[in-house]
């Protein structure tokens, strides 16, 4: 499995968190890369450090969450009720839907991974506010050849994984 493909299904989580947290609806700019990627997020308010961790470990979690990875195809007329088509050619009929778990859903047409855990671990390498209201978060992945689970912080969550004796 190539980067790029964990490198697409990561931004995904990503705007699934942005769209979340901050209320963007969609990346407005983004350039993929097999090292690392930036997206561009229309927000009410400049972001600071404590939210570039709070991103960084929410888009971790939900890869630590394993989902499931699928792709379902319905109609235009179904499409534009429930999504933002913008990226959609106009005189498509049939719309391919990517879903990840209960997280997100999203009209696109690439590849990624059949499993979140197959990602490996989302850095958030920079923000930068492009203006008053546009961040642009860059960011890249660690372990990508190794599924990733966050490291224990508790004893309570050393037990629930069953590490205690």
């Amino acid at each position: 499995m190539s980067d790029l493909v964990r490198m697409h299904t990561a931004e995904h989580l990503l705007t699934a968190t942005m769209r979340r947290l901050y209320g963007s609806p969609r990346n407005l700019e983004m350039h993929l890369g097999e090292a690392k990627t930036k997206c561009d997020y229309e927000i009410e308010r400049p972001l600071g450090d404590d939210d570039a961790r709070t991103i960084e470990a929410a888009v971790n979690a939900e890869i630590a969450r394993d989902h499931r990875v699928s792709v379902m195809h319905i109609t235009r007329a179904e499409a534009e009720a429930r999504f933002d088509l913008w990226k959609v050619p106009p005189d498509a009929e049939t719309i391919r839907v990517v879903s990840i778990g209960d997280v997100d859903a999203t009209p696109c047409s690439g590849e990624h991974v059949a499993r979140t855990g197959e990602i490996g671990r989302f850095v958030l390498r920079s923000h930068e506010m492009r203006s008053a209201a546009i961040v642009r978060i860059r960011f890249g992945l660690e372990n990508p050849d190794t599924p990733w689970k966050p490291e224990l912080t508790t004893a309570e969550d050393a037990e629930t994984e069953g590490s205690v004796s």
